[in-house]
């Protein structure tokens, strides 16, 4: 057996034994451990014999855990179960006087009333024996089993339209006397609803709920440096209809989907969590790896559970960041026809989401859509997100709002001029801004350690090291760190926004 077929092995055991099948995983178990223990009799180097013993133990280890698991789940079932605990109206020996009828004389109804309270139930109940011998000739004979019983159940008593469960669910219910009134089990205001996925895949459904569900992204306004304009369109477009949902109605009514468009580390990641900040929604973070899986129609599934989710969660976002890569353009000789059953099911799903009544939207789904690449976006999903706008670089009132956002926890010179700092940051992105004051903040220390040993780096205290910043040190960082976006691409940018924009 290969090493690949050894790895292989040994993950389907894990796996299973995660699925909870743990007799097929202790067969796979079984089998690593046989094929390591022909490899180590094969194996002369005794490095390489150490390492394949490590990991035999640690497989058995986990052998181990799976085969106690099992023996335990086996000592369950071989348990004996309680003999009062049979089933109602199923076969008996012979006559039994312990036995409670389903109804007794006050017309309770397992099938159709609550149970009594205990106190209730204490002095007022009063059981029905099953005792033949006790039966006089006047009695009136028991009814045949079945006849006139939903469930098939003897019945000493005429039940009538009571004891049929059809009736009892079309007809009203009567008030007995002394009937217990329904009591509604009261919400908790911490608890939180879940979603339902019955009907669905549980694995799917965790995987979603695991790894794409973050209900407070706690990102404002205030933490977003610049970017007036695209703050007012994502305002308009997404915060307001939340806040004044009557008036976003009929052909005011909300946009399906917006997308922003612009160089990468501009903020567009930070603008979506700020909108579902300022929203309150559950904020649902799509990327092409959570949208993929290997087998065969899952993807599909993942796409609407994922917006089923998000109607149950309402008001929710959904960004899906790096669209390009799920919603790429079809038709293409390397399109995949399981790509393209993706990108169908997404169109399909963002259609309902945009449905409307006369009261406003049905369900408030908000789809939110960045990509660096807005020319490979399909047409049909760039219809769909009808709001298109352009995330630029950095104005100059910008960069110096970046500068004092990553600099108010830092120690810096009071002489320091950060509008000439802001001016020589011109065409740097957001990220790039970052990565300047990043490397500035280290200069100081670079010049403390240089030249010396670990030892004596570990004895210089704290408050040598955290030195202000001055301008010397942004000026090194700018000779070191350069802009990551060009002026050709700009330029793609803005002749796309031209062409195709909707701001």
């Amino acid at each position: 057996m290969s090493f690949t077929q050894i790895d292989s092995d040994c993950k389907l055991a894990r796996e299973y034994a995660l699925l909870g099948n743990y007799d097929t995983a202790m067969v796979y178990y079984q089998g690593v451990l046989q094929e390591i223990q022909k490899l180590l009799t094969s194996v002369h180097e005794n490095d390489r014999k150490q390492k394949w013993s490590q990991v035999r133990t640690q497989i058995n280890v986990e052998y181990e855990h799976v085969k106690d698991i099992s023996a335990v789940l086996a000592s369950f079932k071989m348990s004996d179960p309680v003999p009062s605990a049979r089933p109602l109206g199923g076969p008996r020996d012979g006559p039994r006087d312990d036995f409670i009828m389903p109804q007794d004389d006050n017309g309770y109804d397992p099938d159709v009333w609550p149970p009594p309270t205990p106190a209730e139930s204490n002095r007022n109940r009063a059981p029905v024996h099953r005792d033949v011998r006790q039966n006089k000739r006047n009695d009136p004979p028991p009814a045949r089993r079945g006849a006139g019983n939903a469930g098939g159940r003897g019945n000493y008593l005429d039940r009538g339209k009571v004891g049929n469960k059809a009736a009892a669910k079309k007809e009203p219910a009567k008030d007995y006397p002394g009937r217990p009134p329904k009591v509604e089990r009261p919400v908790k205001n911490n608890e939180e609803p879940k979603f339902d996925g019955s009907g669905h895949d549980k694995d799917l459904v965790e995987q979603l709920d695991r790894d794409i569900i973050v209900r407070n992204p706690d990102v404002h306004w205030a933490d977003i440096a610049g970017l007036s304009d695209a703050k007012r369109l994502l305002e308009e477009a997404v915060v307001l209809p939340m806040m004044i949902p009557d008036f976003f109605t009929g052909i005011r009514r909300p946009w399906k989907g917006v997308m922003m468009v612009g160089p990468p580390g501009t903020g567009k990641t930070l603008l979506a969590k700020a909108v579902a900040t300022e929203c309150g929604t559950t904020f649902f973070n799509v990327s092409s790896s959570t949208l993929t899986s290997k087998y065969r129609g899952d993807s599909e599934k993942l796409v609407k559970l994922l917006f089923e989710m998000a109607r149950f969660y309402a008001p929710s976002t959904i960004f899906i960041d790096e669209i390009d890569s799920i919603c790429s353009k079809r038709g293409s000789d390397s399109e995949h026809e399981a790509s393209r059953r993706v990108k169908s099911e997404l169109l399909i799903q963002m259609d309902g989401v945009g449905a409307c009544t006369t009261d406003g939207p049905t369900k408030s789904v908000i789809v939110l859509a960045a990509t660096n690449f807005p020319w490979d976006i399909d047409e049909a999903l760039r219809r769909r997100l009808e709001k298109r706008i352009y995330i630029p670089l950095p104005c100059p009132e910008g960069r110096k709002s970046l500068l004092d956002i990553n600099l108010k926890q830092l120690p810096i010179e009071a002489d320091i001029d950060k509008d000439k700092i802001a001016d020589g940051l011109i065409g740097y992105s957001g990220a790039d801004i970052t990565n300047v004051c990043r490397d500035a903040s280290m200069m100081s220390m670079r010049r403390r350690i240089q030249g010396l040993t670990p030892e004596q780096i570990k004895a210089i205290p704290k408050d040598e090291l955290n030195m202000p910043i001055t301008a010397q040190d942004f000026q090194e960082a700018l000779a070191k760190v350069s802009k990551s976006v060009s002026e050709e691409d700009i330029e793609k940018y803005v002749k796309w926004m031209d062409e195709f924009g909707a701001v």
